[in-house]
């Protein structure tokens, strides 16, 4: 997880090989594997990655909240065809994920950006929706083909970032056919998803809570009425192979979870229908 408040304190645990990010509470907020630090080690972060579904391609990721960099490692090591803006408010995050957590330093297709992701998200939003890019050279997303929302504090009840017009930025900045990803956690969770579907309307797909709590959300911009099931769980078994994920369960849990005809099979095509 990651946060919107600049003063908190930045603190760091190690368990069992494990490095952990913490705002000086208890609660984990990111964590990495000290031998295989661009490993995804958290449930929730591997099902960050379930963009890979349907935009397996993107050229543009925006990332906000920056926490201990495992998306933003992720992505940067096994998405070359891909550039990376990071978003984190806070300078010691950032200092902190570079010394401990392995983030490489900013190049033609990394940038980590220090500012307030709500700021910074609406105009990019703005940008987005003039056709034309922000002419500082950190703000130069035209539009994402994918966005990575993972905003919370110290307390971590829930988004920090969390009403309809945040939600509706987030439609705002996505390419036709792009795809965002939220994690959502704390007890805050049904609210979360009724601002979500003002934003988004029915184009969202819900997977399985994690068995940390934590449930990721994704949510398309003018996505398709219908998908192609067979299409979907053939590339789930080629990002399993690749990537060491679960795309398969994923799919299949995104029925259960949220789309009760969404199911890959041998149906052909079908329909994406979430309840309202």
């Amino acid at each position: 997880m990651a946060r919107e408040t600049a003063d908190a304190a930045v603190t760091l645990s190690e368990s069992d090989g494990v490095r952990f990010l913490h705002f000086g509470t208890e609660w984990v907020q990111g964590a990495m594997q000290i031998r295989r630090p661009y490993r995804l080690e958290l449930e929730y972060q591997q099902q960050m990655m379930a963009p890979l579904l349907f935009v397996p391609q993107p050229a543009e990721i925006l990332q906000l909240g920056l926490g201990a960099a495992a998306l933003t490692k992720f992505c940067h090591r096994h998405l070359r065809g891909s550039r990376i803006v990071a978003v984190e408010l806070s300078p010691r995050v950032i200092e902190v994920a570079r010394h401990w957590f392995a983030l490489p330093p900013d190049d033609a297709r990394l940038c980590v950006v220090r500012a307030d992701a709500g700021r910074f998200l609406r105009a990019a939003a703005r940008a987005a929706a003039a056709g034309a890019a922000a002419t500082a050279p950190a703000r130069t997303l035209p539009g994402a083909d994918w966005l990575q929302v993972d905003l919370y504090d110290a307390q971590a009840r829930g988004p920090v970032l969390d009403d309809v017009a945040f939600y509706r930025d987030c439609r705002r900045v996505l390419r036709a056919g792009g795809v965002a990803a939220f994690n959502l956690f704390g007890s805050t969770l049904q609210p979360s998803l009724v601002r979500l579907r003002q934003a988004f309307g029915t184009d969202w797909l819900r997977l399985p809570r994690s068995a940390a709590g934590n449930t990721v959300v994704l949510a398309f911009a003018a996505g398709p009425a219908q998908w192609d099931a067979p299409m979907l769980l053939q590339r789930a078994g080629q990002l399993e192979q690749r990537y060491g994920l679960p795309f398969a369960d994923w799919l299949a849990g995104m029925r259960t979870a949220t789309a009760r005809r969404f199911m890959p099979g041998t149906a052909g095509l079908v329909r994406l229908a979430v309840p309202r």
